[in-house]
Formats: structure tokens, sequence, C-alpha cells
């Protein structure tokens, strides 16, 4: 027999086959597009905040954003695996350092602010320009070394030309 954790996974091993969810956290301001059916209609409409909450319970899991419209904070909370979830973008990584940012509810306009988090991109191009910077500090010292050198002959020039 299956237990009900097992059945879980396998749905969501389904879901994400057929649906690509990108990764994000909480800080990150993410576009949702939720699907809304009006009558025989179906259309995507955008829901863009800054994700406050994230829960993992594999089927159950869930994400809350939250935005301002028209000066009132708007939360909603969506179930990751909802088939009314079309797409999940994220527009800008948010360095924080908790996982739940409910203290932002209190706050409004600068002090509400998140730091957007800087990626570092590790690749050829990082190793290679340490060496150009090597070979320039070599060069640098060199030529102080000659300034050094002829500063030195001027000053012994000149005491000559006193004596």
């Amino acid at each position: 027999m299956k237990n009900i954790e097992d059945i879980n996974k396998e749905q969501v091993k389904k879901i994400i086959a057929s649906k690509k969810i990108t990764d994000f956290s909480p800080g990150d301001t993410i576009k949702v597009g939720v699907k809304i059916v009006e009558g025989k209609r179906e259309r995507i409409q955008f829901f863009e905040g800054v994700c406050i909450a994230k829960k993992n319970r594999d089927i159950n899991s869930s994400f809350t954003v939250r935005k301002i419209s028209f000066g009132e904070g708007v939360e909603r909370t969506f179930a990751l695996y909802s088939p009314i979830v079309d797409s999940v973008k994220v527009i800008r990584s948010g360095k924080v350092r908790r996982a739940k940012l409910y203290y932002l509810r209190d706050r409004k306009g600068k002090s509400a602010r998140i730091a957007e988090k800087i990626k570092k991109r590790i690749g050829i191009d990082v190793t290679a320009k340490p060496q150009e910077t090597e070979k320039v500090v070599e060069t640098k010292s060199e030529e102080t070394k000659v300034e050094k050198d002829s500063a030195l002959s001027k000053s012994e020039a000149e005491n000559k030309a006193k004596q």
C-alpha cells in the first residue's frame, strides 16, 4: 500500500513534467500569471509583488505575494502546483536574512524596500582578469623604480652643480 506522501510526490513529479516552475525565494520580486475565467473566455492576469513567504510541503506548497495597489497593501497566497497559477517569473532577486517577511506589512515607503542580491558569475573571464592586472602591477612598479632612479640622479646633478 502507498502512503499519502508517496501519492503526493508522484503528483508533484507529474505537474513539474508538464509545467515549468522557476525557482524563487522570499524577498524576490515576482510576476505571477494567474488564469482568470470570465464566462467562456479564459485570460491571464499578472500579479506582481514581493514574495513574503514560501511554504514547501510537497503538493501543498504555497507562497504569498504582497504588492501596494492604490496606496493599499494587497497580499495574495497561491498554491504552487495549482492549475490557476500559469507562470512565475523572477523580476528581481532580493537580499534578505529571513524566511518570512511579515515585518514588511508594518512598513511603508523607503523602509519597505529590499536590497537587490547581486549574483556572481563564475567563468573563464573571471580567471583571465587577475592575470592581466598582475602584469599591469609589475610594469607600474618598474616605472616607479625608473622614476625614483631619475629623481636621485636629478638631485645628485643639483648637488654637483652647487659645489
